[in-house]
């Protein structure tokens, strides 16, 4: 068609397709990363998502040259800082680091100010670890045989600590009790680290945690291990059995944590992000990290990643409904 022929209607079209066309190019950025990427971290300092988003933010800086600006966001199990980045630019510069909980939420929440599918774009799942029973030290001397049957006999009398309510701490332990037919009082805080905290300080008597947050206090003697989730034991911690060798065949919890970014982000900067996280999980430093916290790198992306979210917000789905539980 010879465009000198062509009607107003034919020049609009071409013209919104051109420009399109010229932002596609502008968002393509064959420099990126040229400034500092913020990760949004929906829980404060000194929970297990940070014990794995800040050794990746050392290594994306080694590789990049440039910042991996972590972002702390806490409150309401996680969802603030979900919400916090759903609404920023998708330029390629911001990304967030969910967890588990974030596939919970939806079961636990009325109403959310964010939705994993509409507003973000699954990226990879990072880092995949047990869920650890810990308890203070100070709390019992005896094995797991010991404290169930002391939990048993007091019902109501002993708590938990979790990260929030609705988070995978607080249904890991719904998930417990459930299995166990034991009565335990839930606490919820604004995140794993207010509340590992607590436990080591003796405020609170025991944590359904990710193995994560709370292996560098295991080793140091501030908390105790009775059993970590599962059917085999964890490498990093070879003298705690699992749920299965205690008669908890089906407690299979897993504290997870993924990359997501904001829906416009363009789909080379995913890639890209991508191919970066791959190359960072080959180093030494962030295999000596994910080992030392007893986690693996599953080296689920894109759609992949999305498939395994989808899967998990059914299982916990179930667990809230067969559990009852609720909000604090």
């Amino acid at each position: 068609m010879n465009p000198s022929n062509w009607n107003r209607r034919q020049w609009v079209q071409y013209t919104a397709a051109a420009l399109a066309g010229a932002a596609s190019s502008a968002w393509a950025d064959p420099n990126w990363p040229a400034k500092p990427v913020n990760l949004v971290v929906p829980f404060p300092a000194g929970g297990g998502t940070d014990a794995f988003a800040r050794p990746l933010g050392v290594q994306f800086a080694k590789q990049t040259g440039k910042n991996l600006v972590i972002d702390n966001r806490g409150g309401a199990g996680g969802n603030l800082g979900a919400a916090v980045a759903a609404k920023a630019p998708g330029d390629g510069y911001n990304l967030f680091m969910g967890a588990v909980h974030h596939s919970i939420a939806p079961a636990m929440y009325a109403k959310l100010d964010y939705d994993l599918e509409r507003d973000f774009v699954p990226i990879a799942l990072v880092a995949q670890v047990p869920q650890v029973l810990v308890i203070n030290p100070k709390l019992m001397q005896g094995d797991f045989k010991a404290f169930l049957q002391m939990v048993r006999n007091a019902p109501g009398k002993y708590n938990f600590g979790s990260a929030g309510g609705g988070t995978s701490h607080h249904l890991a332990g719904e998930l417990f009790k459930l299995q166990t037919r034991t009565f335990i009082t839930h606490i919820p805080y604004r995140g794993a680290g207010p509340a590992l905290q607590d436990l080591i300080a003796g405020n609170v008597d025991m944590m359904f945690d990710g193995l994560g947050s709370s292996a560098q206090h295991i080793k140091g003697g501030r908390i105790r291990a009775l059993m970590v989730s599962g059917t085999r034991r964890n490498p990093a911690f070879p003298d705690v059995p699992c749920a299965a060798e205690l008669g908890l065949p089906d407690y299979t919890v897993s504290t997870w944590y993924g990359l997501w970014a904001p829906k416009a982000t363009p789909a080379d900067i995913q890639t890209r992000i991508q191919e970066e996280l791959r190359k960072a999980a080959q180093s030494d430093e962030m295999k000596a990290a994910w080992a030392a916290n007893g986690a693996e790198f599953p080296n689920l992306m894109g759609a992949q990643f999305g498939q395994f979210v989808n899967a998990e917000i059914k299982r916990w789905a179930s667990v809230v409904k067969a559990s009852g539980a609720k909000l604090d």
